[in-house]
């Protein structure tokens, strides 16, 4: 198993999104980038992470094996649609490695509806007990991060079991393209199916209504605005596409339990992969 001086990662540098002391972000293998967004591998302090860091929604999942003292397990993390505080129970462990998925990204591993694991923490033998085995011998057989990477990209690709609905793949494309700024309508006609049967493939695919991905989508595209620029609310108000300052400052703390101005004061207490979009 890695130990946190084991930073052995030749001929996977290019792969690499972020390194410091204590964490690792790397890409998948080319052929999971459709589904998977990063692996983070991460021994905590809390230095790296505050007790109070909190993850920000962006409907999607995440499944992380976490080591502590006595035992080693899988936790399947649903689409997140709310702010998640994981900085003192992460300070407790001492490795985690997370596999992020981009939306949708899950279905394809377990071909269960989204749906069901909505804001949802439970342990990922319940849904698949064979592929949490596994994923728990590449961790313990795995002896450098080089290993490792290479050993969940190989389960990862041979787990991938069910295939997205077009329809789906255009909307979630146009969500994308217009950072959420699209009337659920205009994803209707564009899909070809009504309101109620989109919103119906999304919470089944994704976990959540076309509407509040949308929505999630619009508020995940003002966070880079807010952590590296000093623009005004206002003005990232409208380029992000919000009728105006109220409206923005309303959605954002709806959406992250915060408002932007707290956000962007604290902003080392959060955390959001702007990858996974």
């Amino acid at each position: 198993m890695i130990t946190k001086i084991d930073t052995s990662i030749s001929g996977k540098e290019h792969r690499i999104l972020l390194q410091v002391k204590e964490f690792i972000c790397m890409l998948p293998h080319p052929n999971l980038r459709e589904y998977v967004s990063n692996y983070n591998i991460t021994f905590p302090t809390k230095e790296l992470m505050s007790d109070s860091f909190t993850v920000l929604p962006c409907g999607c999942s995440t499944i992380s094996v976490e080591k502590n003292s006595s035992a080693l397990y899988v936790d399947l993390h649903g689409p997140l649609t709310k702010p998640f505080i994981v900085g003192n129970e992460a300070n407790q462990i001492e490795m985690m490695v997370s596999i992020e998925f981009k939306p949708a990204g899950l279905y394809a591993i377990t071909g269960i509806s989204q749906s069901e694991f909505t804001d949802r923490t439970l342990p990922f033998d319940s849904v698949n007990a064979n592929l949490t085995r596994l994923m728990l011998e590449a961790v313990e057989k795995s002896g450098s991060i080089n290993e490792l990477v290479s050993n969940l990209d190989n389960l990862l690709c041979a787990s991938i079991c069910a295939a997205y609905r077009p329809e789906l793949m255009m909307a979630l494309a146009s969500i994308k393209e217009c950072a959420g700024s699209i009337s659920i309508q205009e994803l209707s006609n564009l899909a070809h199916y009504s309101e109620r049967q989109l919103n119906r493939i999304f919470n089944h695919f994704v976990g959540t209504s076309a509407k509040s991905f949308s929505r999630l989508i619009r508020i995940n595209n003002t966070f880079r605005l807010l952590k590296e620029t000093r623009k005004s609310l206002s003005y990232i108000s409208d380029v992000s596409g919000f009728h105006d300052s109220p409206h923005f400052i309303h959605d954002f703390k709806q959406v992250c339990g915060v408002t932007p101005q707290k956000f962007r004061d604290n902003v080392s207490d959060f955390y959001n992969n702007p990858t996974r979009f």
